[in-house]
């Protein structure tokens, strides 16, 4: 028994050894990881928030709302572009991504429209603001808009995504499982190289599974996405929030990819049918990122919505 004994403890070390060193996030997201981040810092209530704000200071302000799990650099060149046209544009890292810590919480609409308002706050813009949402980003910013009505002048929705309860969980139920999957399983790399999934032509791209990979190196990232899905699965429908968009009349601009195969331009109905008052751009020859795949069609059509609406 001893020896058995022994041996068992010798497998177990050899695991934990091998799972140490296998294991991706192997960097603290600290003061000196940061110094080579772009943009500015500011602690909020549930921790530092990565952001970065360009253009005119007289501008008014549109603000970005990123998908599911990339950083804020998946609004590029957008971002840029709007700068560059007179606009005060702010877009961050959500909690659990790019340079924004990674708390310890509950993952859920919550967490995300208090991180914007908190941030906003900071910023000293009380509203009204113009929100643009990307995929995940949708559901974010209709749940701001729900909670917070009158800080928000329009919105922009490209490509969205609206939470709904069952929609989205983790591969792997327990937290255990899912690391393991994460590290031995090869499912961290799966993430990464997933993520050209969202282009029509991923060959175009092809340093954009290298600038994911940089987030997954800082401890606490595959666990904030665990967490995300979660709160997603956990979530209320959103579809009473767009009716509430809807009857409100705020103007509502939704730019959407032909060849979206993440989520089809069908889904595009669901919106027009809760918020009548939408204007609606199907973008030929784009995926899921149609402002990066045809960055002159969305900017156009981005820029005249923004300049309508405040005229």
């Amino acid at each position: 028994m001893r020896h058995l004994f022994a041996l068992l403890l010798t497998i177990a070390a050899v695991m934990v050894g091998t799972y140490v060193l296998m294991d991706p996030e192997d960097a603290a997201l600290d003061n000196a990881a940061r110094a080579r981040a772009p943009g500015q810092f500011v602690m909020l209530e549930d921790g530092l928030t990565h952001f970065e704000i360009a253009g005119a200071d007289s501008g008014r302000p549109v603000v970005f709302a990123a998908g599911f799990s990339v950083p804020a650099y998946i609004w590029d060149p957008l971002y840029s572009t709007l700068a560059d046209s007179g606009f005060r544009v702010v877009r961050y890292d959500y909690f659990g991504r790019g340079w924004s810590d990674r708390p310890e919480r509950e993952y859920t609409q919550d967490l995300f429209v208090r991180q914007l308002a908190q941030l906003l706050d900071s910023l000293g813009i009380p509203g009204p603001v113009d929100l643009a949402g990307l995929s995940f980003g949708g559901a974010v910013i209709t749940s701001f808009a729900d909670r917070h009505p009158d800080r928000v002048g329009s919105i922009v929705y490209v490509d969205p995504a609206f939470v709904a309860p069952g929609m989205a969980r983790p591969r792997h139920r327990s937290a255990l499982a899912w690391n393991l999957h994460m590290v031995f399983g090869g499912g961290t790399d799966e993430i990464a190289t997933g993520q050209t999934e969202d282009f029509l032509h991923p060959e175009h791209y092809p340093d954009w599974v290298d600038r994911y990979r940089e987030q997954q190196q800082f401890r606490g990232t595959r666990a904030a996405i665990r967490a995300s899905h979660l709160g997603i699965a956990a979530s209320e429908s959103q579809i009473p929030q767009l009716r509430r968009i809807g009857e409100s009349g705020r103007p509502v601009l939704l730019v959407w990819g032909r060849q979206d195969r993440i989520l089809p331009i069908a889904g595009s109905d669901s919106v027009l049918a809760a918020i009548p008052q939408t204007v609606f751009v199907p973008v030929d020859s784009a995926g899921h990122l149609p402002h990066i795949e045809q960055p002159d069609t969305v900017a156009a059509q981005v820029i005249r919505f923004l300049r309508s609406v405040r005229d």
